[in-house]
């Protein structure tokens, strides 16, 4: 459970059942600071000096606050939309991509509006049938770590599972989902754990679960019926990087159950950074062991105009294949969506 250092509640947000619920479970912490803001300067509330400090207190601070733009991002290719309960993680993993998203303070923002949000979701899915629409929970954030005193995890996973024409997905890299499993979520919530070896989880995923806890939560999910996946990413290649990468794999077919209600989703994705992603690294985690040598890479441009660094075609290829016969070879009923 993320335990902020500060709450910053937005104005009228205390209208709202769910920012109640934050206030009086934190209000009496004599450890937490509680600012009521009274206008829109969010940031100035939120110390630091100097990238280093500014997002570790960013790391540090919950906003509650209200959704105000009920137009939903596209959420291609993996979902028709995000559904957006919640911005921002605790998590202080190296390599993110939300280092370069969510500015120089990334707090964590809750949505106290979640009725509001819900019916929007309504409204997109009346406008696709008879099509399903699929809904993205997790495409800027974690939303486990706050789902104890939020629960938006919760309505989402009871409103979609009584929904015939609707689907909802998020990925986390934690382990505390028990107040989920025994929701009626009719199979329509895909539950996917973003996982990775013992040695690049210690070493670049801080503040996060062990990759055993992770394993051990998918399996609760499993066992309650929900449909899971995993996301194996980023993956690095390094001196075992084979073995360790089946030591994982091995390690989830062994304790996957043998009569799952779905098939389980694979999506896999190598490392990869623009150069605004690796210097803000270097000024946010300036001891980082990354391998982010350019001369090393292969520059390419992506969808959104901008160019990344990725793995050379023959390290991609050596990834893919590994991959594949690995998947193949361990597990029945699977399906994997991409190797990238």
């Amino acid at each position: 459970m993320f335990i902020p250092k500060r709450i910053i509640f937005e104005k009228d947000s205390l209208k709202y059942d769910m920012a109640k619920e934050v206030f009086d479970k934190f209000k009496d912490k004599d450890n937490i600071e509680i600012i009521n803001m009274t206008s829109n300067k969010l940031k100035q509330h939120i110390p630091g000096n100097d990238l280093f400090s500014q997002y570790r207190e960013g790391k540090k601070t919950l906003v509650v606050g209200i959704k105000k733009s009920l137009k939903f991002q596209s959420c291609k290719p993996s979902a028709n939309f995000q559904l957006p309960l919640v911005s921002g993680c605790m998590g202080q993993c190296e390599y993110c991509y939300l280092n370069t998203m969510l500015g120089d303070k990334p707090f964590v923002k809750i949505h106290a509006n979640i009725n509001d949000i819900l019916n929007q979701a309504q409204k997109y899915i009346d406008e696709r049938l008879p099509n399903i629409t699929i809904f993205e929970g997790a495409a800027t954030s974690d939303p486990i770590p706050v789902e104890p005193y939020t629960h938006s995890l919760e309505r989402a996973i009871t409103f979609f599972g009584s929904s015939a024409n609707s689907r909802f997905r998020f990925v986390t890299k934690y382990n505390d989902i028990n107040s989920l499993l025994n929701l009626k979520h009719n199979g329509h919530t895909e539950i996917r754990f973003s996982i990775n070896t013992s040695s690049v989880i210690s070493q670049y995923e801080h503040a996060t679960a062990s990759r055993d806890q992770r394993i051990e939560a998918s399996m609760k999910a499993a066992k309650a019926g929900y449909p899971i996946g995993f996301l194996i990413a980023p993956v690095f290649i390094y001196s075992n990087w084979k073995e360790e990468y089946h030591d994982l794999l091995l390690e989830l077919k062994n304790k996957l159950p043998n009569d799952l209600k779905f098939p389980v989703t694979f999506e896999i994705i190598s490392h990869r950074y623009t150069t605004i992603a690796k210097n803000r690294i270097l000024d946010i985690f300036p001891e980082n062991k990354l391998p982010m040598n350019d001369e090393e890479r292969k520059f390419k441009y992506g969808q959104f105009g901008y160019g990344k660094y990725v793995y050379q075609k023959e390290n991609l290829d050596e990834i893919k294949q590994f991959f594949i016969k690995e998947i193949e070879e361990l597990f029945i009923n699977k399906e994997v969506k991409y190797i990238i």
